[in-house]
């Protein structure tokens, strides 16, 4: 698809300008015939291919706000078209304005809402595509989008105050890295220097300080060719399939941050399959979403061994019991549900109460962390400082 920009007037005289997106400058000049305009100039053809090559260029709060503003417009009884094309020119992100005007140009030709959106999978993932196809099969498009739109709200609130949370402790990391390199390459070789002109035997601290700096300084390539390797094989290894499993284990395993990652999946889940189920979409269709979704691949199985139990006949809660992975809690609400038929309202409550266990371990690290970084910053920086005068104590004692 390529982007045009054009010119023209509608059936009632008025002067109207913007963009459209087509394969050719006639596809794009018919579509806006059939609008109602007479084009007077058309021209571009940016291709819009190169969108989505790292990421998707589309953040989760803007795709919230486009859902939000979606559900509102239906349910006011405007057209599809009309919706998106007032979405399109208010949009001002550049990558997701011509991706809206790409949506609208496929359902003009005739397409559903969902096999458009499925065009753009790094913006619109197979969560958001089975919804809004459930949606539109069932006639309550509206209804979709706005669960759709508290599901996107309430992750990207989440994400924000883990990223808020982390970042303190990330900062002072980056400072201790900063201020370690800077003393070990240009502050401690001046005491270095000093100490070797008065002679005498260093303490062994100072020793030890001293003997790091001088690795520092031949081999400071080697530390940063070392540090992007290592990055790089990292990446490497997480992409192999043993290597995310070993990953995403030790993610949910590991003390404290173990627990806060179960905890973070577990919502995502049980949320998931819950706004799935009430929006209509088969069971075990809401499961194969859930598991590509999940984001750790332990608990992806688990939901997997799910599906394959319920396709058998037999419940969801046994096999997610059965895989260690889901608190015994967890699984004794599903099966409630299950009994009760109120399988989805069961899962949202299970996600509404780990959210709040997320919120409030979240806002516990953080308040723990901040105080022992300050503590660690202080601690390492003063090492190296009684390290460098260490020998200028035993001198004035010397001379006393």
């Amino acid at each position: 698809m390529a982007e045009f920009h054009w010119q023209g007037t509608n059936r009632q005289g008025r002067t109207l300008s913007g963009t459209i997106a087509g394969k050719n400058r006639k596809e794009a000049q018919e579509l806006l015939e059939r609008r109602g305009i007479t084009v007077t100039v058309i021209k571009g053809g940016f291709d819009m291919a190169k969108y989505g090559v790292i990421g998707s260029g589309v953040k989760n709060k803007e795709l919230g706000t486009f859902t939000r503003q979606f559900s509102v417009m239906i349910n006011a009884g405007l057209p599809l078209v009309n919706c998106l094309q007032i979405l399109a020119r208010q949009q001002e992100n550049k990558i997701f304005k011509d991706i809206i005007a790409n949506v609208t140009t496929e359902v003009e030709k005739g397409g559903t809402l969902a096999e458009a959106l499925g065009k753009h999978p790094k913006v619109f993932n197979e969560l958001y595509c089975n919804m809004v196809s459930a949606g539109e099969q069932g006639g309550i498009l509206d209804t979709i989008l706005g669960r759709l739109a508290e599901y996107l709200e309430s992750s990207a609130a989440l994400q924000a105050k883990i990223k808020s949370a982390m970042m303190y402790p990330l900062i002072v990391l980056i400072v201790v890295i900063l201020a370690t390199m800077a003393m070990l390459l240009f502050v401690i070789p001046v005491f270095q220097q000093m100490f070797t002109d008065l002679g005498g035997e260093l303490p062994a601290l100072t020793q030890m300080v001293v003997d790091l700096s001088e690795f520092a300084q031949n081999n400071i390539l080697f530390i940063i060719i070392g540090a992007v390797g290592i990055a790089v094989l990292y990446n490497l290894f997480v992409k192999t399939p043993a290597g995310r499993k070993i990953v995403d284990t030790i993610k949910i395993s590991v003390p404290v941050f173990g627990q806060l990652n179960r905890k973070m999946s577990i919502a995502r889940f049980t949320r998931t399959l819950g706004t799935l189920i009430s929006s209509g979409v088969a069971i075990l269709d809401g499961l194969a979403i859930t598991a590509k979704t999940s984001g750790n691949v332990i608990i992806s199985e688990a939901i997997q061994n799910a599906r394959i139990s319920i396709s058998g006949g037999e419940n969801i809660s046994g096999p997610l019991e059965a895989s260690g992975v889901f608190p015994t809690m967890v699984t004794q609400m599903i099966a409630v549900g299950e009994e009760t038929g109120g399988l989805d309202e069961m899962l949202v409550k299970v996600a509404d109460f780990y959210d709040d266990e997320v919120n409030t371990a979240v806002a516990g690290l953080a308040s723990t962390i901040e105080p022992l970084m300050i503590v660690f910053l202080g601690g390492f920086v003063g090492v190296l400082v009684i390290a460098m005068y260490l020998p200028i104590f035993d001198m004035i004692q010397a001379v006393g």
